[in-house]
């Protein structure tokens, strides 16, 4: 992506998809030229949960919901340190942000953070587009607006097939996640994070889970190591078809029967321990409003999701694997696809979704509950006390 900040005046810009179609708008954010796979996401709230979730890096957002922007931006809501979108489209930018908690406009964050973005009235057309043609690459530019030339750069960008990304969104060096004040310490969890969003940890730390967050690139023996209480894998970027590493040492953890919970890539990651193989969806599953059904209680929950690849697993009953049998814990309703894994024989599941949903909403919440559940089993299996353990 080549961007630069700029002021608030618009220039047209131009979006054109790897099949040739074109869409014609004007500038939003910074200008300049960005590639990524363009996906779309049907959430009407949560824009800057979004734009901050390292799971879109390399990824051009589309919005369906009509206006953008309308509670500004500010400094508490990103779940990371930047914006990892490639590029944004929307149909209209807020003209002026109305939320007690705004501190600049979403306008002015993704100039200050050279985003590259497009203002254009067809949306509705472009999402339908994507649903029957499927994700595909992009490029939005405010600086060429020949389609054939832009064609011929899109072409040339790379693929997210293939694509190994969460090395390029992990944390760089471990940090620990606490509980809040008064909370005492209940568990100890390593979680690697592959691209991991800052709400996840802390509603660990909100039911007394101490958090130490590793790169990705945590092998087996640096994670377990750490003696913690469970194991933890995030969201992440990129094909999970790529993640050997990540499989290996979940594979690992797996064998020492240490308590694991995964989301998203985690639960990608958990397939192909399990033996599993993983596909990339035509469209993907992106928003706020994703209906879930648990296979044994039959409660459906609704659930945010963001994800482009998902586990090709049998779900007319347990399965045999390296570690047991195990199951399909959840499917989507919309499609049927695979949104959760469960071991019978060893302490560990994942979901395909995100149960921390900053946004909303919060239907999913209490697998961290059952997370803590699960940990608190096998520490009573083990012998081990069941008391709260505070920090010394």
């Amino acid at each position: 992506m080549t961007a630069q900040p700029t002021g608030p005046e618009t220039v047209p810009a131009t979006l054109v998809l790897e099949d040739g179609r074109v869409f014609r708008g004007r500038s939003f954010g910074a200008r300049g030229e960005t590639f990524g796979e363009i996906v779309f996401n049907t959430g009407m709230t949560g824009y800057q949960e979004t734009l901050t979730d390292p799971s879109y890096h390399r990824q051009i957002v589309t919005m369906t919901a009509p206006h953008i922007g309308n509670t500004g931006v500010n400094d508490d809501d990103p779940e990371s340190g930047r914006i990892w979108v490639a590029g944004y489209v929307v149909r209209e930018p807020a003209r002026v942000p109305s939320n007690w908690r705004a501190q600049r406009t979403l306008d002015e964050e993704l100039r200050r953070q050279g985003v590259v973005g497009i203002a254009v009235d067809g949306t509705r057309a472009l999402t339908r587009h994507l649903r029957d043609r499927g994700a595909m690459r992009a490029v939005i530019s405010t600086e060429e607006h020949d389609p054939a030339r832009l064609l011929e750069k899109v072409a040339a960008s790379p693929k997210m097939t293939g694509a190994d990304l969460s090395g390029e969104v992990t944390t760089a060096e471990p940090y620990t996640v606490r509980p809040p004040e008064g909370v005492p310490v209940r568990f100890t969890v390593a979680a690697v994070d592959l691209g991991i969003k800052a709400m996840t940890p802390q509603r660990l730390a909100e039911r007394g889970c101490e958090v130490t967050v590793l790169p990705g690139t945590a092998t087996a023996e640096e994670i377990l190591a750490l003696g913690t209480d469970g194991v933890f894998f995030s969201n992440g970027p990129g094909d999970p078809a790529t993640a050997d590493a990540s499989v290996e040492a979940l594979r690992a953890v797996l064998e020492a029967r240490k308590p694991f919970f995964g989301i998203c890539f985690g639960n990608q990651i958990l397939g192909r321990a399990l033996g599993l193989g993983t596909f990339k969806l035509r469209f993907g599953h992106r928003g706020v409003n994703q209906p879930v059904q648990d296979v044994h209680t039959k409660r459906v929950h609704i659930t945010s999701h963001n994800h482009g690849f998902a586990v090709d697993a049998p779900t007319d009953g347990p399965f045999d694997t390296p570690f047991g049998r195990a199951e399909v814990s959840h499917v989507d309703l919309n499609d049927g696809v695979v949104e959760g894994l469960r071991l019978l024989d060893r302490p560990a599941f994942s979901v395909q979704y995100h149960p921390e949903a900053a946004a909303g909403p919060h239907d999913a919440a209490d697998l961290f509950d059952a997370f803590c559940d699960l940990m608190e089993a096998e520490r009573a299996s083990a012998g081990a006390p069941q008391t709260n353990r505070h920090d010394q």
